[in-house]
């Protein structure tokens, strides 16, 4: 890793520091040797060490699962509302990719055009907000920036998540001493309807294509990417270059399909399980599956370890950057968040208690309360019936523990005593440096990490490669002694000093 990195280097395409960083991460994932955690049974005593992760973007496999999932886990569960949900895919030219991969300010303009565009277009397709105030009508919507392709080649585009239809304000907000009070009301809060979006077809999609198409462009020649003629002769393309797709929607109900759906949006550059070892050579697989065609491209890509690792490093995401965002009722600063996203919480199925009959003259002699649901318009107002208070969602509900995210994958969960099948916990995170080693001496684990090869610069003589025969008359012999690397004296101590 570190030579490939270093040859990077050399050849003026020097790595940012973050990507090194990942790199550098990841070779200490999973080391017993950086630290571990111990997990004790308390009704047998067995016990086991987990190491601990590198938490890293982009290059771990391991870590971008667990943050996958986990990102999936969060939006599905406490972000979006029981309510449709659209996946909406954006692709531009290539021509545009070049900018928006170097300038945030064009990716921020890009993705906020896309997002008015469909704004628009859910306001047209929405019967029920046909007569509302146009600045009432709010969207909810997440996107995920992918700066990748499916053949490990960068490739800026949008997956973004919405909402299939519009929020509108109503005047006043939810009253906590109404009587009865509203049915789950998140009281403090605005009061929001919901209006379902109805119609959005291919021709809608187009239409979405199309504005886009014009806006972006516009866009691009005033902040002196393109010039104008350039724009005019990209407007006349038979084919653009611009793909807009919304064919995905998922219906309220189908949580499972949503998570699977935010997964999807929320993936990892490459997955281990397309890539294979073919000889001395790897073979990525760029469809998602094998019968899967790929549209004229070839079907998989062979690449040699060093040229592996350039194009992971080339897809590592920007340090202290945001890969998924929150627009509209769904943003951190919107004052609808709180009663949109407790539309994220099932419903409790409502409980009939028992009680004594006792007869009345002047009132009947039962009670009835329901709840209902339906699709067309009406008001949000999520929570507990008959709540006095909302509901409290779980504190720091975006970190969900490892344990559960296994279980939630793979459906096993890893804290089940092997020997009594008992529940196992959590006792201790070691992190001292000498504990760790007596640890693992006395359990039989090597406590030294793996050594790590120091860098070493390209060979000095660009000839050295090609075949004897190649070499002309003119460029001489090679000096193999002074293109040899010899070892550094003191060999630099890859050990963590904690």
């Amino acid at each position: 890793m570190p030579a490939s990195l270093t040859a990077k280097a050399t050849d003026h395409h020097t790595p940012p520091k973050h990507v090194e960083q990942a790199f550098r991460k990841y070779l200490e994932c999973g080391i017993f040797t950086h630290g571990c955690a111990r997990a004790r049974c308390d009704d047998c005593g067995h016990d086991f060490f987990i190491a601990f992760s590198c938490k890293g973007r982009g290059v771990c496999p391991s870590c971008n699962t667990r943050r996958m999932t986990e990102t999936a886990a969060h939006l599905a569960d406490h972000i979006f509302p029981r309510l449709p949900v659209r996946q909406w895919v954006l692709s531009v030219p290539k021509r545009l990719r070049y900018f928006m991969q170097r300038d945030s300010a064009a990716l921020n303009t890009a993705l906020r055009l896309f997002l008015r565009v469909i704004q628009y277009q859910l306001q047209v397709h929405c019967p029920g907000a046909a007569q509302a105030n146009p600045a009432a009508l709010h969207i909810g919507a997440v996107a995920f920036i992918h700066r990748f392709g499916s053949s490990l080649n960068t490739h800026v585009h949008f997956h973004v998540c919405v909402v299939d239809g519009l929020f509108e304000e109503r005047a006043g907000v939810v009253d906590a001493n109404a009587d009865p009070p509203p049915v789950g009301a998140v009281f403090g809060v605005p009061q929001l309807a919901f209006h379902p979006a109805g119609g959005i077809d291919e021709i809608t999609v187009a239409q979405v294509e199309a504005q886009v198409q014009k806006r972006l462009l516009r866009a691009f020649v005033a902040r002196g990417h393109l010039e104008p003629w350039d724009a005019k002769e990209m407007l006349a393309y038979p084919h653009s270059g611009f793909s807009v797709d919304a064919s995905v929607r998922i219906e309220a109900e189908d949580r499972a399909g949503l998570e699977r759906l935010l997964r999807y949006c929320a993936r990892p550059p490459f997955s281990l399980d397309r890539l294979r070892k073919q000889g001395s050579a790897l073979v990525y697989r760029c469809s998602k599956q094998h019968s899967e065609p790929v549209g004229g491209r070839a079907a998989d890509i062979t690449l040699t370890p060093l040229e592996l690792i350039d194009r992971i490093a080339a897809l590592v995401p920007p340090a202290r950057k945001h890969r998924h965002r929150y627009y509209g009722v769904l943003a951190p600063n919107s004052p609808f968040r709180s009663a949109v996203t407790a539309l994220a919480i099932p419903a409790p199925a409502p409980q009939v208690q028992a009680m004594p009959c006792q007869p009345d003259s002047n009132t009947g002699t039962g009670t009835g309360t329901g709840t209902g649901t339906g699709t067309g318009t009406g008001t949000v107002a999520p929570g507990l019936a008959g709540s006095a208070q909302p509901p409290e969602l779980p504190k720091r509900s975006a970190h969900i523990l490892w344990a559960a995210l296994i279980a939630r994958i793979y459906e096993v969960f890893p804290l089940i005593c092997p020997i009594c099948a008992g529940q196992m916990r959590i006792i201790a995170f070691i992190t001292d440096g000498a504990e760790v080693r007596k640890i693992l001496e006395h359990i039989g684990v090597d406590p030294e990490p793996p050594r790590i090869t120091p860098a070493r610069g390209p060979p000095l003589w660009d000839a050295c490669d090609a075949p004897a025969g190649d070499v002309g008359v003119g460029d001489g012999v090679p000096d193999w002694d002074m293109a040899a690397q010899p070892a550094p004296d003191d060999q630099p101590d890859q050990r963590l000093s904690w």
